[in-house]
């Protein structure tokens, strides 16, 4: 048995369609795919949104949202015909021989349920453990599997007590607690920092060796997808535009798509230099070319963001019979920003980066030390005065799911800092939204929509549009282009890259992808644990890191140690 096992495909598709019922009409998503995936191999799936990658894993477990349905085509795992099954022989299969970690962990993990409960209910219904002391132990264990810290502590906590990244570890625990055949990972590391998914995949990798774990890798990311798959699938418009060994595919391009692919992934373009063809029917996006002028020093120019000692401190609440303890969160860091440059701040979850984003914003309140924003100093500022400083000082939130109202539409969510500010016209108000939807690469007719009917890649071009809507002269950017595919996320780097060269921004760029920062930062600071352990430009902070920290981040960025060729 376990010889013809291993010749024989664990999951074998051919010819799939999915389609979806609209008001105009049926839509197909997913047009003809084959796919042949053997025991303990990794695949990895890469295409931009809306390019059928999620639907195809969707479909595999019958989990498509709302319309959609499989019109055509065969899906066999371990040689069983799973659209021919019925929804109970289904749910035999889901969670125990495939497990699923979806994109978005704050939509797909329940807010009123302790995260230990739900990761104990999965396991008991998957049959994993029996007992409520044998499963809490399992639980424990999957988290800490999952690279979560004093993850027992963690069970009896709530997700919005946990950052986006530990929303994302539970999920990824929650998904391999029963030890399947097959694990599909949708984007299953997008919002972890570069350290924490490199233990994360280490992980899989590990499963993929020991226990023969299959796995489909949905991500944007192509230098994650040569470092950790063995195949590596393209897909557009619902089908597959080329397919195979994926460090051949990402060495010599064959397919138009796949090569803008390459040329706009951060963790390659930074590397190399390509000429790509242009094609109007995909927003192409060479990064290099903007990589290479952020390599040319930057000229003296003056500060505009001075940051002094500044620290923040937090009280932590004791428990029965405890007293309060304090918790340093920020702790004397000290940085400046010359107008019309861009300053990444860089660092794992919880360094500190989003609290001194806080700070700045005037929605956190330092402890101590001074923030002076073009000579003056916020904190003497009167409420007048801070209304008109956030005028010209926008932030880019890192959950675009939290950060948008799901009861106000898209064209009101965009106009609404124009509508706070009293600014222009109800026609200029809808000429500037209008405007701005071009600017990101939304469709006009998006504007009548709401939150909920967007993919987290469009959610996040709205909160971009929203800030960029004043006008203003600084934009603090939280993990602005985390949530987007390569090709959007491209855009956007060069759209920001060409608003800073005509409008003279500064931003401020808060990220865990240092591959990014190499594209669009002139100058780095390093943060660990509330510090800055390194500041430097861009370009030295890469070719010659200085401590080990830094070192540490570097190497971890997915893919470089991937050598790439030119095309011909």
């Amino acid at each position: 048995m376990s010889e013809k096992n291993t010749v024989e495909p664990l999951l074998e598709i051919r010819g799939l369609k999915v389609g979806f019922s609209t008001q105009n009409g049926d839509v197909t998503a997913v047009n003809g795919v084959d796919l042949t995936l053997m025991p303990g191999q990794t695949l990895a799936i890469v295409g931009e949104s809306g390019s059928g990658k999620s639907t195809t894993a969707h479909a595999i477990i019958n989990l498509l949202p709302g319309t959609g349905k499989i019109t055509e085509g065969s899906i066999k795992f371990n040689g069983q015909e799973l659209t021919a099954l019925s929804e109970s022989e289904l749910e035999k299969v889901r969670g125990r021989q495939i497990g699923f970690v979806p994109q978005d962990p704050m939509s797909n993990l329940n807010p009123v349920w302790s995260v230990g409960f739900q990761v104990e209910e999965t396991i008991k219904a998957n049959g994993v453990a029996s007992g409520k002391k044998e499963i809490r132990a399992k639980a424990i264990e999957v988290l800490k599997q999952a690279g979560l810290a004093d993850a027992e502590k963690r069970l009896k906590q709530f997700p919005h007590q946990f950052s986006g990244g530990m929303r994302q570890r539970v999920l990824i625990g929650i998904g391999l607690s029963a030890n399947p055949q097959l694990l599909i990972a949708d984007e299953p590391t997008s919002a972890l920092d570069v350290t924490v998914q490199r233990t994360i995949l280490d992980h899989l990798d590990e499963l993929t060796k020991e226990k023969n774990t299959a796995v489909i890798l949905i991500t944007h990311d192509l230098g994650l997808a040569a470092e950790r798959a063995e195949q590596l699938v393209v897909m557009y418009r619902g089908k597959i535009v080329e397919a195979g060994p994926s460090r051949e595919i990402l060495e010599n391009p064959l397919h138009p798509y796949t090569q803008r692919l390459v040329a706009a992934a951060p963790s390659l373009a930074s590397r190399r230099l390509s000429s790509v063809k242009k094609d109007s029917s995909v927003a192409e996006f060479d990064l290099s070319a903007v990589a290479a002028q952020r390599t040319a020093a930057v000229a003296a120019k003056e500060t505009v963001i001075q940051v002094t000692n500044l620290c923040k401190d937090y009280t932590i609440r004791g428990g029965s019979g405890l007293k309060k303890s304090s918790f340093s969160a920020v702790k004397n860091v000290s940085f400046s920003i010359a107008r019309g440059t861009t300053m990444a701040l860089v660092g794992e979850s919880g360094s500190g980066k989003s609290t001194v984003a806080k700070m700045l914003l005037g929605l956190e309140k330092p402890t101590s030390g001074d923030i002076v924003i073009d000579g003056l100093r916020v904190a003497d500022l009167s409420a007048k005065d801070l209304f008109g400083l956030r005028r010209r000082m926008q932030p880019v939130f890192q959950d675009p799911f939290g950060s948008l109202d799901p009861l106000v539409n898209i064209f009101n969510t965009i106009a609404e800092p124009l509508v706070t500010h009293k600014v222009g016209s109800r026609a200029q108000r809808r000429d500037r939204v209008m405007e701005l939807l071009d600017q990101v690469s939304l469709p006009r007719t998006i504007a009548t929509r709401y939150p909920n009917e967007l993919s987290g890649g469009q959610r996040q071009r709205v909160a971009i549009a929203r800030a960029l809507a004043l006008k203003p002269d600084i934009v603090i950017l939280d993990e602005a282009v985390s949530a987007l595919d390569v090709l959007v996320q491209a855009q956007i780097l060069a759209l920001l890259h060409e608003l800073q060269q005509e409008l003279g921004l500064t931003y401020l760029f808060i990220t865990h992808d240092l591959a990014v920062v190499r594209v669009i930062a002139d100058n780095v600071c390093v943060m660990s644990k509330g510090e800055i352990v390194e500041a430097a430009s861009t370009q030295e902070v890469f070719d010659n890191p200085r401590e080990e920290y830094t070192k540490k981040l570097l190497e971890a960025i997915p893919g470089a140690n991937i050598k790439l060729g030119n095309k011909s």
